[in-house]
Formats: C-alpha cells, structure tokens, sequence
C-alpha cells in the first residue's frame, strides 16, 4: 500500500493479520494493533519516545533469566496482572487470585505436612495451616500446596545466593481432610528489584517499590482449577500501597501472636510464635 496515512495505516495492519487462522487469535491483534495504534496517536508519540520503549523492552530481555522475570515484574508493577486476574475470577466465588510474581520455581522439595521450613532462618516463627475444598465445602484430599516466600533480609532464595536452595519453598499434598500445615518465618515487607528496567520506571513515575509482607501459594487438584494467590498480613504498614496491585480484602487477613509456650511446643517452634488460618476453595472443572 502506497497511500498510507495517519487515517487509514491501522486498518492496513489490520486487514494485513487478515488470513490469522485462530479466531482468538485475530480477535485479540486486532483489538492489540488498535490499541496501540490510538495510543501513538492520543499522545503524538515522539521518534525519542519511541526508541525509550524500544531499550525498555531490550532491557527487560537482557535481564530476564530462569530465576527472574523481568516482564511479569513489568506486567505486575502497571497492574495487567492484577487485571486480568480479576478479569478471570470466579463470580460464583473460590478463592481470589493475586500474582504470581517473578520468583516463582516450578518443582521445589516435596515436605510432609507439619514440616519446619525455618532451619537456619532468622525471622519470627510462623505456623501456616487450613485446608483445601470445594466450593461445596467437600475437603479435598491429595491437593498440592506450592508455597514460596522471602527471608528476613527480604530476598527470595534465588535472589540471594547466601541462601541454600528451595530455602523457605516447598510443596506439600493434603491429606483426607483437605489440611496443610507448615512452620517458617513471618514474611516481611519488601521491595520489588529496582535494579533494572522497571525500577527505573518506577522512578519516573515517582513511585515506591514496596509490597506488603505475604506468602505465595499455588494450589492444584485433579478436576479443579488451579489458583495462584497470596495471603498477606493485614497489619502491614504497604497492605493500601502494594506496588502491584496484589492485595485483595479476602486475602488480607490476620497474623495472631501466640504466646503460650504450650501451643509453641505442639508445633516445634519457640514462644511466641505467629499463627496463621487460611483455607482455599477451588472451582471444579
């Protein structure tokens, strides 16, 4: 096409993707190609502007790696993340998803339930526990907890290498009754890496980089559908500030200090230790 002008070039790329086989597919680049399109031209995009975007994206890639995403970082921090786990959410109800961040590790140590993750962490002794079930209420047993978190430094295991490997990371299945349990440290609040292309967004954007303390969870069984979410402490000084858009009202919920050296001892940690409730309901296939 030799007459292409401001007016008439988005139809042209559109009428290009014409031949796309997949209905989705083509639904979805044409709705991206107009888009973009009717953004460039909303705010007169600059050839500099352009070229910005461009490094961004080359930047984002460089640093990408198997222990760090650098795009989902990007994804989360504008909120698409969140957006679209909202977007996907069960209105009938289950458990709310929230992100899965940059620091997930597919296959971490199989633990048996009760297990003490602490080890050689320093941190406040925590006991994680709940159960699994359907949306009926039915306990599900076999489910699989995935959980990850950070240390007391704020860094995730593969972020720091003075940590051992699948530190404060496991995965565990519920027994009859739908129940998991755990002991490790109560996460803290933390910062999102700023040491790349996003944090430098997020300083033209005049933001902070910090997230409210929370635990990651992953949780599968057969006929279900899988959720990815996180449960925060509600007391967090970020739990109103997350810089992407995690917390949701059903997922913050509280941290109970236990006292009682008697209840510490049933679960092997010291006195006072940190208690923490939360069930999970999955929508059935």
């Amino acid at each position: 096409m030799k007459d292409l002008t401001e007016g008439n070039i988005t139809d042209a790329v559109i009428k290009a993707i014409d031949k796309t086989k997949d209905p989705r597919a083509k639904e979805v680049m044409s709705s991206l190609i107009r888009h973009m399109h009717a953004f460039a031209k909303e705010v007169r995009l600059t050839h500099a502007e352009w070229e910005a975007a461009i490094e961004f994206l080359y930047d984002t890639g460089q640093i990408t790696g198997p222990t760090r995403n650098e795009f989902v970082l990007t994804s989360d921090t504008l909120g698409i993340s969140s957006l679209v786990d909202i977007i996907n959410s069960n209105p009938d109800g289950g458990t709310e998803a929230s992100v899965l961040g940059p620091f997930y590790i597919a296959g971490s140590k199989m633990v048996e339930i009760g297990t003490n993750l602490i080890g050689d962490s320093e941190g406040e002794p925590t006991v994680v526990s709940g159960t699994v079930r359907t949306l009926g209420g039915d306990p599900i047993e076999g489910a699989l907890i995935d959980l990850w978190q950070t240390a007391a430094n704020g860094l995730y295991e593969n972020q720091d290498p003075e940590q051992p490997e699948n530190n404060l990371r496991c995965r565990m299945l519920t027994n009859k009754d739908g129940y998991y349990q755990f002991s490790t440290i109560k996460p803290v609040s933390y910062k999102v890496p700023t040491d790349g292309p996003v944090g430098r967004m997020l300083d033209l954007q005049g933001r902070h980089a910090w997230r409210p303390s929370h635990l990651h969870f992953k949780v599968s069984a057969e006929g279900h559908r899988n959720v990815i979410t996180e449960v925060f402490d509600e007391a967090d000084d970020y739990i109103n500030e997350d810089a992407v858009f995690g917390v949701r009202e059903s997922l913050a919920i509280p941290y109970k200090q236990v006292a009682s050296e008697e209840e510490a001892s049933k679960y092997g940690v010291p006195s006072p230790f940190y208690r923490v409730e939360f069930d999970f309901e999955l929508e059935a296939l």
